[in-house]
């Protein structure tokens, strides 16, 4: 039907797609235009995430624990915790029956991606549901981050999923009783047309800030980077974004430890917000859980204390 509609139009007729030619090539699924990056599930700056070939990402998530204020709606009181040998947190979570054999435990996946981040698991529902949904949110806020300064190599990415169809433990930023993530917070920032992002450090160790223009129209953009804590300005200025372009206007030096960045920028008559977490792993989970009410606070803010709970 495309073909017959528009026939001069690109288009791959499945998604994920590999043609019959990549299917003959090495490695054959990191070399296909589009691919759903699920892969081991494991850091999400990993490199099958951070160097990914990926043309357009068809399917892409992460795991992130409902707010406590729904668990409680679909999980009776007397099974809330532990998650361990909990059958009740097996069954609103999102594996297939016939997967159980498989290993594809997806509570303990969730209880996994945040040991990869946070080193150990919070042991109460309240400080653990916080730290998967704070795993979860900067995954996303990172995918986007990435495919956005790869522009033009990278050109898209679609989530698994946005809002869950059944009280459960899954991908989604949005839970079936429409209690907002931390992820959906995040990810409304780093979606925004126009968009300061900071990208990994360098060889240099330097960090590059980026102008990712998505917009249709030059915008004027001013810009400061700050330091949370100390509230030092790290870089500022004014910048003419070009349409549809992205533009590295700084390379700040990479602080030292464990240290938030807060990004403001006014782009036309908008104010907007983002934050760089800089750390090495293990984060400390008590340290990002001081960051939060700034990074809420930010332009578009939210309720920092509402997440989660």
């Amino acid at each position: 039907m495309v073909h017959r509609c528009d026939p001069f139009r690109h288009y791959v007729p499945s998604s994920p797609y590999l043609s019959p030619a990549a299917l003959e090539q090495p490695d054959c699924d990191r070399r296909s235009p589009e691919q759903h990056l699920w892969g081991p599930r494991g850091y999400f700056k990993a490199p099958f995430y951070a160097a990914n070939t990926a043309h357009f990402i068809g399917e892409t998530g992460y795991h992130g624990c409902p707010n406590v204020s729904s668990i409680r709606r679909f999980i009776s009181p007397e099974h809330l915790w532990p998650w361990q040998d909990n059958a009740e947190w097996q069954e609103h979570s999102v594996y297939h029956w016939r997967h159980r054999a498989m290993g594809r435990d997806r509570v303990r996946l969730m209880v996994r991606q945040v040991e990869e981040l946070f080193g150990e698991a919070p042991d109460t529902l309240e400080q653990f549901a916080l730290a998967s949904q704070v795993a979860q949110a900067e995954a996303l806020k990172f995918f986007i981050e990435q495919a956005r300064l790869r522009k033009w190599q990278t050109a898209g990415i679609l989530w698994w999923n946005v809002l869950d169809g059944w009280p459960q433990f899954s991908d989604a930023v949005v839970d079936y009783y429409f209690g907002k993530k931390l992820g959906y917070h995040y990810i409304r920032r780093v979606q925004q047309p126009v968009c300061i992002i900071l990208g990994e450090a360098g060889p240099d160790g330097r960090l590059p800030a980026v102008v990712s223009n998505d917009s249709l129209r030059d915008v004027e953009v001013t810009y400061c980077v700050r330091d949370a804590e100390s509230g030092a300005s790290l870089a500022e200025g004014s910048f003419a974004s070009p349409a549809n372009e992205n533009w590295q206007v700084q390379r700040l030096p990479s602080p030292e430890g464990e240290r938030l960045l807060l990004i403001e920028w006014q782009a036309g008559e908008e104010a907007l917000g983002n934050h760089y977490a800089v750390f090495e792993r293990p984060l400390s989970f008590d340290r990002y859980r001081a960051w939060l009410p700034a990074i809420a606070a930010l332009p578009r803010p939210f309720d920092a204390a509402a997440v989660a709970g």
